[in-house]
């Protein structure tokens, strides 16, 4: 299959779900718009992903929990300002068989309203506090625009998130610190560059104080959301009554926090790390670590010495808990066989032939950079540790790069609309004011993805001495962010 070169895939999301398709992750030819299947193969990577999150999560002190799919539309309608942004992308459920229900449910969109009724239940006393617990989960919302697999989709087939409350304010603020280097230990783990913002006030989760996401870029120029952190004040507790007792005997509502990732991971891992040949997998996450090739003689046919080491080392990698695949079928090339399991993003090829059996050697291939390297039989182990390191390395460099390339600080808006409209993501010195702002969102190419925080304190990075508002001309006091997005 032809594919475009990296930084000129203008046709990103025909390439994307196709690669899902033939890598085995992801086939969204479901004959329902906006849902799709994960494959067995998909099915191991999500789980070696979201493994990791659910590690970090088990360390910083939450539990797994599983809530029900269905949401009485009377607790769905506590919160006015939730309600009002999601009734228009929910999924109702009217009837049960042939009977009309006399209460209506919802889909769950997303958890906030099941839970916090729980909550209201469950915490009674400070001692109660804090209290943390996660979920992954389908979700549903009724996406109107045009779909694509793991990033836009009806039915979000791998949401996780994750719940807390807290007795303090202040505490609830730790908490969106904490979630904040969850995230950044996250997506560090998988290589993907991101951004921090402060989203605008017109474009926070609906019930929030306040949201911080993260951001990476495609390949196609345009921002992708992957995770964000909600402190959600308590503008949940009141209406849905979760109080405690303090120490000193008062009643006082808590204080929450939320955060949430979903199958967009996947898309940001086969998007940033991919090339012409389909995704790219880091070592450490991949379903398959190495896969071993047997080669054939000149004349035909695979060698019983050959097949004989070739078994041998499969065995060995196997017993050293590395996954790895021994693929000695005749009926294909090595050249097929080298093709299908890049398309698959196999990190490790070993190739075995006369040669490697005559001189004690094995060749390995980085499916990265398809550098070929000889190391000795005694050594295997420790060299595909050491390879399979050096790789991920060098492919967080390489999508760094990319990423720090395609961010650009503008000083005017014709700059920043100019760079948006090339793929970038624009940097725009900004005075604060909000108003200014909202009237931006109407003279810009792409949208106002947020204002720019700083990675270790997540306070607005302060612009250079000096700097003016790209708007207004007064002095700059933060930056915002301004990108086409999905």
């Amino acid at each position: 299959m032809k594919q475009i070169p990296r930084k000129e895939w203008k046709k990103f999301v025909e390439w994307y779900p196709k690669i899902l398709r033939k890598a085995g992750i992801y086939d969204d030819r479901y004959p329902a718009k906006g849902m799709g299947v994960w494959l067995p193969y998909g099915f191991k990577l999500r789980e070696k992903v979201y493994g990791y999150l659910k590690k970090l999560h088990t360390e910083a002190g939450y539990e797994q929990v599983q809530f029900p799919t269905l949401i009485p539309e009377d607790i769905f309608r506590k919160e006015a300002e939730h309600v009002a942004s999601f009734e228009k992308e929910v999924f109702w459920v009217t009837r049960g068989g042939l009977t009309e229900l006399d209460k209506k449910f919802v889909l769950r969109p997303t958890s906030e309203t099941p839970m916090y009724y729980m909550f209201s239940l469950w915490l009674n006393s400070y001692k109660d506090l804090p209290f943390r617990i996660f979920q992954i989960v389908n979700v549903f919302r009724y996406e109107t625009k045009a779909t694509h697999p793991l990033f836009r989709e009806r039915e979000i087939s791998i949401f996780f998130e994750s719940h807390s409350a807290f007795l303090t304010q202040e505490e609830a603020e730790e908490e969106v610190r904490r979630a904040v280097e969850i995230y950044k230990k996250f997506f560090d783990y998988l290589g993907i560059p991101y951004i921090i913002t402060r989203r605008p006030d017109w474009d926070k989760f609906p019930g929030a104080d306040y949201t911080i996401a993260f951001d990476t870029l495609m390949p196609n120029g345009r921002t992708l959301q992957i995770g964000t952190v909600h402190n959600l004040g308590q503008n949940f507790s009141k209406p849905f009554d979760i109080k405690v007792i303090t120490e000193k005997g008062e009643n006082k509502h808590v204080w929450q926090v939320c955060f949430g990732v979903s199958g967009r991971v996947i898309t940001a891992l086969v998007a940033v790390h991919g090339d012409d040949h389909g995704p790219v997998f880091p070592f450490h996450v991949a379903p398959i670590q190495v896969v071993i090739i047997p080669i054939p003689m000149k004349d035909g046919g695979i060698s019983e010495k050959v097949l004989e080491k070739s078994r041998k080392v499969f065995e060995l990698l196997k017993k050293a808990g590395i996954s790895v695949v021994l693929d000695d079928k005749e009926d294909e090339t090595p050249g097929s066989k080298y093709y299908k399991w890049e398309l698959r993003g196999v990190p490790l090829r070993i190739e075995i032939g006369p040669r490697e059996v005559k001189e004690g050697k094995i060749t390995i291939t980085r499916r990265d950079n398809l550098e070929r390297i000889t190391v000795s039989d005694s050594e295997l182990i420790e060299k595909i540790k050491e390879i399979g390191e050096k790789m991920f390395e060098d492919m967080k460099q390489r999508a760094m790069k990319f990423f720090k390339e395609n961010i650009v600080e503008v000083s005017s808006i014709d700059k920043a609309n100019k760079m948006v409209e090339e793929g970038k993501i624009a940097i725009l010195p900004w005075c604060g004011d909000e108003k200014e702002s909202e009237t931006l969102e109407e003279i810009i190419s792409g949208r106002i993805i947020g204002i720019l925080l700083n990675k270790n304190n997540l306070k607005p990075e302060k612009p250079r001495e000096g700097l003016k508002c790209a708007i207004c001309g007064k002095n700059a006091k933060k930056y915002l962010v301004i990108a086409k997005s999905y």
